[in-house]
């Protein structure tokens, strides 16, 4: 978290863009930090201040443009160079970033006004706010929080205790005063530095290619992403969980230039069968090294709760697992890697939501019954819930405006999930009547305009799942970053999932083939011995355990906690379940939000190291 002069303090990565103005000279003195760094407009005035590594900036101008990519991205100072010399309008940039692989910030300023592009993954996002008389931009909500002076919205709080955060609640920053520019779209500022504008830039594609076709679209955008960290060479980390995602991977990633380190953890599940999986796959990669970590050395669920103090710019339930996260980061970097690859994001868009069986129904009804049939019978719904599911035909602005009345409610049925538009919101008994009543606001608000990310259920809900997992790898990659070594997911680059979301629903989901677009794609990249999994660990041992052993530090966090003072959580009732880890409440993820809230709290009362009136 930034001190309240707007400088971040804890060494953590961020960047902020000014308009080339007078008035952002003030602004500029107040976002620099040690280490620091500053690109000026072609007036020689600030332009870009922040804190980035030499690998993750490429800039290049020629007369009054400027454009920089922040991230991950093979583009090179010449090419943008050219993009420059050419560029007459900020807005001809779109095409520019459409066709780029990687994930990134892409920032231009032309004749003193600026642009600055996220992804549509949600991975990379932009924030801005009206500070010292300017509109500045910047990649993390805190910082221009900090700056502006403003304070934590507490009905945003609340509406973060949610389980889960429907769209689009998360698109509103925690501080009054800070505006989000939603995935997929883009801020320009104007010359006279105050004037903004958010326009989208990109559009998901409509899934009606088919497999055949489009499974070397996929294979060559994951492979572009793989390559975009590993063409450097040196050592990358490739987590190697024996899953498909992460298998996949590691074969992409050892045909590059990089020497490739597999990482494993082994569960604590006798049941789970991924290292057997894994020793399959290192079996035919003789030029990967393949390290096993030891199962009892793995960190588990809830484990360190109380030492986190990454500074974050929202509550994020990857809390819980950070200290798996971070656990092989110092062993990775002992083998010299530069970076470590993670499959996550393999689930997210190489498979798809049940839900598109909604609009199936209606366009190949005999297919969709069969597939409909296939996963009642692999998932144990209800044949009266299935129908219901199938024959609802609520907006997606009807069904928000719903759930908004029932935070209360008990859980929906597992079928209403899957073929919904997403999972109902709830509040958990531990939520405050002023809690769930602040949260209900900040939904039925946000369901008076919403619009859902697709045009069908299928559609909107494989978005919002992939935006959901974005904002907590966001949140993963900068406290990875921060402890020395950067965790990077190619799964979630645009290009990829683009390619992945153009599929046909009826080829990406059956009950009847495990995740069939990633083995259509990888075929002849894979051995097919190791695409022939169909199983997936769960690791419900792990979260298990992690309840009983940290179940003193979990009273701690109750005992002092600052969601209980500000009246949103009921401390008593927290405390009894840290003293009950069997409890059948906890065997779902329903006590995450509030975890990730009281430690986010806790994290902005920490003290700041420098002098908060610096100017």
């Amino acid at each position: 978290m930034p001190d309240s002069g707007g400088t971040p303090s804890h060494g953590e990565a961020y960047f902020a863009v000014l308009p080339d103005r007078d008035a952002a000279l003030a602004v500029a003195s107040r976002v620099r930090a040690h280490g620091a760094r500053t690109l000026n407009h072609p007036s020689g005035r600030p332009w870009l201040v922040g804190r980035w590594r030499d690998d993750e900036m490429t800039v290049a101008g020629a007369g009054e443009a400027r454009i920089a990519v922040i991230g991950c991205c093979p583009v090179t100072p010449a090419e943008l160079a050219r993009r420059a010399e050419h560029l007459t309008d900020l807005a001809r940039l779109d095409e520019v970033v459409r066709g780029l692989p990687g994930s990134f910030h892409l920032v231009a300023t032309l004749r003193g006004g600026f642009r600055v592009y996220g992804t549509a993954s949600g991975l990379r996002l932009v924030f801005h706010a009206e500070v010292g008389g300017v509109t500045v931009a910047a990649d993390r909500a805190d910082l221009l929080a900090a700056l502006a002076g403003s304070e934590v919205d507490e009905r945003q709080l609340a509406a973060r205790l949610l389980f889960p955060v429907p769209h689009p609640v998360p698109e509103t920053p925690m501080w009054r005063g800070v505006r989000a520019v939603p995935p997929g779209s883009v801020v320009t500022v104007a010359p006279d530095g105050r004037a903004s504008t958010v326009t989208r830039w990109w559009e998901p594609p409509r899934p009606v290619r088919a497999l055949a076709d489009a499974a070397p679209s996929i294979r060559e955008a994951l492979a572009a992403a793989v390559d975009a960290r590993t063409r450097a060479g040196g050592v990358v980390g490739c987590d190697l969980s024996g899953g498909l995602d992460s298998t996949s991977l590691c074969f992409l990633a050892a045909r590059g230039p990089a020497r490739v380190v597999a990482s494993t953890w082994p569960g604590i599940d006798p049941a789970d069968d991924d290292r057997a999986w894994a020793e399959r796959a290192a079996g035919h990669l003789p030029d990967v090294e393949h390290v096993v970590w030891r199962a009892e050395a793995s960190p588990l669920v809830y484990e360190k709760l109380l030492e986190i103090d990454d500074p974050l710019d929202e509550p994020t339930i990857g809390m819980l697992d950070r200290a798996r996260l971070l656990s092989d980061l110092e062993g990775l970097a002992a083998r010299g890697c530069r970076v470590r690859l993670t499959g996550i994001g393999g689930d997210h868009v190489a498979w798809c939501s049940e839900a598109h069986y909604h609009t199936l129904l209606r366009r190949r009804p005999l297919l969709a019954i069969n597939r409909a049939r296939g996963s009642r019978a692999l998932f144990h719904w209800s044949l009266g819930g299935m129908v219901r599911a199938l024959a609802d035909r609520r907006s997606y602005r009807g069904w928000l405006a719903e759930a908004a009345g029932d935070l209360g409610g008990p859980a929906a049925p597992p079928v209403a999930t899957a073929l919904g538009w997403s999972a109902p919101p709830r509040c958990a008994e531990w939520v405050t009547g002023h809690a769930r009543s602040a949260a209900a606001e900040v939904v039925a608000a946000a369901a008076r305009d919403a619009e859902p990310l697709g045009p069908t259920r299928g559609e909107h809900a494989d978005l919002e799942q992939i935006r959901s997992c974005t904002r907590i790898i966001r949140q993963w990659e900068q406290m990875s970053a921060r402890a020395g070594l950067p965790i990077q997911s190619p799964y979630f680059d645009d290009r990829v999932i683009e390619a992945c979301l153009s599929v046909r629903p009826e080829d990406r989901v059956t009950p009847w083939r495990y995740k069939p677009a990633l083995v259509a794609a990888m075929r002849g990249v894979v051995p097919d011995e190791c695409l022939a999994r169909s199983s997936k660990a769960q690791a419900a041992l792990d979260a298990a355990a992690g309840l009983r052993e940290n179940r003193g530090d979990l009273a701690a966090l109750w005992s002092q906690s600052r969601l209980a003072e500000l009246g949103l959580v009921d401390r008593d009732r927290l405390l009894d379940l840290a003293a009950r880890p069997a409890t059948p409440e906890l065997r779902t993820a329903v006590l995450y939000p509030a975890i990730g809230c009281e430690i986010w709290l806790r994290t902005l009362a920490a003290p700041k190291p420098l002098n908060a009136n610096a100017s």
